[in-house]
C-alpha cells in the first residue's frame, strides 16, 4: 500500500477508506473482454496504485499494452448517506463497474475523478469493484507527457504508465454534502474569497458556516445562505497595517503561513456536513519586467522536476517521498519547482503549500496536432485548473511546452490559434495567476517569456543575455527557434531562463538503464560542482532575468542530468548545491528572495 495520507487535503472528512493494495489484474491486448461478467482470467496480482510497468507493482512489464482489467472486493456497511468512489489518476480511458453495474467512464490520464456508487451497493456489505482501462501506447494525439511511444525509452522520454497510478479511495458523505470548495486570496484587499458548492436532496434553508483561524486566533466566523446550491463570498480580514504584522499572515516560501478553515453545512439547526480545509493570503502578479509575490519583486529560483521514481515511475512511492522531494528542493536552495509534463498528486501540492515551495503547473503534451488532440487537452486542462485552483503554492499555469503538439507555430495559423486559445481559456478560468502560452520559444500570447538554452559555457550565456535586449529577440535561439512569433514582439514581460544547465554526471549506475543522455558532461565531483557554480553565478547576475529554472532535480532513467541521483541521494553535499544555487559568496550572509 502506498500510504494512508488523506488524498484530498483541501477538503477533508473523517470517514474514508483506502482501496490501495493488492488487486487482481490482467492485460487484455486483444480486447477479449467487454464486461466483468465475462470469464476474465486474472493472470496477476498488482499492488495499486503502482502502474503495471513499475517494479513496485509486482508485475514490471514495460511492453506495449492497449487494454487491461483490475478487480478487488471491498466491504462497507450500509449505514445511510452516500458513498463516493475516488480515483486519483487512471491512464487513460477508464470504465468503472461496481457489482457488475457500470457506474462511470472517464477519459484523461493525469487528473482525479469520482462517482457516487450508492445505488450500486444496495443493502450488501461486501462488494466487487472492477475497472477496465484502455491506453493506446502509440497514440500521439493524447496528452502523454514524457511517456515514450517507442518500446525502449529514448532521449528525454521515459517508460509508459498504464492504468491506475494514484490512490483509489472511498468516502462516506451525507445525503446533502459539500462537494467542492474554492479559495481565492485577495492580497490587496486583505480578503479571502470562499466559494462552496453543495450536492444533494435538500435545497432550502441551507447555510454554511466558515471559520478561518491563524493558529489559535480566530480570523473569521461567518454564516451564509446557500442559493441554488452555491455560495460566493469575500471574507475580509483585519488588516494589521504594519508590515511586520501583515507579513505574519502572508504566504511565501520563506514564511509559508497557512490559514486553517472549517466549513459546516446546516439545514436549519441540523448539521449535515463538516469538512476541514486551509487557504493562504498571497498574491502573484506581473509588474512590467518583474515577477511579483505579495506586491514585491521576487526572483524565481526554480528546478525542473520530472516527478518520476525508479521503482514506481509516475506514482510516488508514498506520501513521505512527496514530502521529501519538497524538502530536498528547498535544501538545494530553490524557492520553487517547475513540474515538467506532469500533473502532480494533490499530496505533493499539500506539502508545497505546507513547507513553502512555489509550483509551476504544466499540462502534459500530446505530440500530434489534430482536433481530437486539442479537444482532449482542453477537457483535461480544464479539470486540472478546477482541481488545483485553491493551492497557494501554484503561481503559474503552462498549457504548452516547446511547441510540442503545435510544431508549426511559425507557419500554421491553426497551431497559433491553439496556443492563444489555451492561454485565454486559462486566464478566463483563473484570472489570479500568470500564464505562459508556450514555454521555451515561439511565444505569442503569454504573461512571462520563458527561454530554453542549454549552452554549457557560462561565458557564452553571459555574452548572449547580458547584451542589448532587442538584439536578443532579433536572433535565433537553440534549435534554430525564434523567441517570439512575428506579430508578437516582446512587450516588456518578465524574461525567465526556464530551462538551462542539464549537466550529465552519473556517479553510480541505475538498475536497468544502459544509456546516459544529457546536454553537457562532467567527469568528477569537482568538475560537476564547478560547472554548476559558474552557471548559477552567471544566471543569477544577468539583469534581464526575473528568475531561472535549472534542469534538473533528479536523474530520470537515461537522463542523468539531475542534481540528485534517481534515488534522491545528492551528487554533491546539499550545502554546496545550496550555496551555488543562491550564489552565496564565501562568508556572505544568506539572502532569501528579494
Amino acid at each position: 500500500m502506498a500510504d494512508t495520507a488523506y488524498p484530498r487535503p483541501q477538503l477533508v472528512r473523517e470517514h474514508w477508506q483506502s482501496l490501495d493494495g493488492p488487486w487482481q489484474f490482467t492485460f487484455d491486448n486483444e480486447k477479449k473482454y467487454r464486461h466483468p461478467s465475462d470469464a476474465i482470467e486474472w493472470d496477476h496480482t498488482i499492488q495499486v496504485p503502482y502502474p503495471p510497468e513499475s517494479k513496485a507493482s509486482g508485475i514490471g512489464d514495460r511492453g506495449f499494452h492497449r487494454s487491461c482489467w483490475y478487480q478487488r472486493e471491498f466491504e462497507i456497511q450500509p449505514e445511510g448517506g452516500r458513498v463516493i468512489l475516488h480515483f486519483g489518476a487512471v491512464d487513460y480511458q477508464a470504465r468503472v463497474f461496481v457489482n457488475g453495474h457500470k457506474v462511470t467512464e472517464h477519459e484523461g490520464g493525469h487528473i482525479s475523478f469520482n462517482v457516487d456508487i450508492t445505488r450500486a451497493l444496495g443493502d450488501q456489505t461486501r462488494h466487487v469493484l472492477t475497472l477496465h482501462v484502455e491506453d493506446d501506447p502509440l497514440d500521439l494525439s493524447k496528452p502523454r507527457g514524457k511517456q515514450d511511444w517507442q518500446l525502449e525509452p529514448h532521449s528525454i522520454w521515459y517508460p509508459r504508465t498504464t492504468g491506475i497510478w494514484q490512490t483509489v479511495w472511498l468516502e462516506r458523505v451525507p445525503l446533502t454534502y459539500i462537494d467542492k470548495l474554492r479559495w481565492t486570496p485577495n492580497f490587496e484587499g486583505f480578503e479571502i474569497g470562499c466559494e462552496t458548492f453543495i450536492v444533494g436532496e435538500q435545497e432550502e434553508d441551507l447555510t454554511v458556516q466558515v471559520k478561518i483561524r491563524h493558529g489559535d486566533k480566530m480570523l473569521a466566523d461567518d454564516h451564509y445562505h446557500i442559493i441554488a446550491g452555491e455560495t460566493h463570498r469575500k471574507i475580509a480580514l483585519s488588516d494589521p497595517g504594519i508590515d511586520d504584522s501583515r507579513n505574519e499572515l502572508l504566504w511565501s516560501p520563506e514564511r509559508p503561513t497557512l490559514l486553517d478553515a472549517e466549513i459546516t453545512l446546516r439545514h436549519g439547526d441540523v448539521v449535515l456536513d463538516k469538512v476541514k480545509s486551509y487557504t493562504a493570503l498571497r498574491s502573484v502578479a506581473i509588474n512590467r519586467d518583474r515577477f511579483m509575490l505579495n506586491g514585491r519583486p521576487y526572483h524565481l529560483k526554480l528546478v525542473l522536476d520530472q516527478g518520476y521514481w525508479p521503482d514506481t515511475l509516475l506514482a510516488a512511492p508514498d506520501d513521505e517521498a512527496l514530502r521529501r522531494d519538497v524538502e530536498l528542493a528547498k535544501a538545494m536552495g530553490f524557492n520553487g519547482v517547475r513540474k515538467h509534463q506532469k500533473i502532480e498528486s494533490p499530496r505533493y501540492l499539500y506539502w508545497a503549500d505546507r513547507l513553502g515551495l512555489l509550483v509551476w503547473e504544466e499540462m502534459p503534451s500530446s505530440y500530434r496536432f489534430t482536433p481530437l488532440a486539442i479537444n482532449r487537452m482542453v477537457r483535461e486542462w480544464t479539470e486540472v485548473i478546477e482541481r488545483d485552483y485553491s493551492h497557494p503554492c501554484i503561481i503559474v499555469w503552462v498549457p504548452f511546452n516547446e511547441s510540442w503538439g503545435v510544431p508549426n507555430l511559425t507557419s500554421t495559423q491553426a497551431h497559433r490559434n491553439a496556443v492563444e486559445a489555451l492561454y485565454h481559456l486559462t486566464r478566463t478560468l483563473d484570472g489570479t495567476r500568470p500564464v505562459i502560452g508556450n514555454d521555451g520559444w515561439e511565444a505569442s500570447a503569454t504573461d512571462l517569456l520563458g527561454i530554453h538554452d542549454y549552452d554549457g559555457d557560462p561565458e557564452r550565456l553571459h555574452a548572449r543575455y547580458a547584451s542589448n535586449t532587442q538584439e536578443l529577440f532579433d536572433r535565433r535561439r537553440p534549435g534554430g527557434r525564434i523567441l517570439t512569433l512575428d506579430g508578437y514582439p516582446h512587450r516588456g514581460q518578465p524574461i525567465i531562463l526556464t530551462e538551462f544547465g542539464g549537466i550529465t554526471y552519473r556517479k553510480k549506475p541505475e538498475e536497468g538503464v544502459k544509456d546516459v543522455w544529457g546536454y553537457s558532461l562532467a567527469d568528477s565531483d569537482k568538475e560537476f560542482g564547478d560547472t554548476y557554480r559558474r552557471l548559477l553565478e552567471v544566471v543569477n547576475e544577468i539583469p534581464i532575468f526575473s528568475g531561472f529554472c535549472y534542469t534538473q532535480f533528479a536523474d530520470t532513467f537515461q537522463e542523468a542530468n539531475g542534481l540528485l541521483h534517481a534515488d534522491r541521494s545528492p551528487k554533491l553535499p546539499l550545502e554546496q548545491i545550496y550555496n551555488s544555487t543562491r550564489n552565496v559568496k564565501p562568508n556572505a550572509k544568506v539572502q532569501y528572495g528579494i
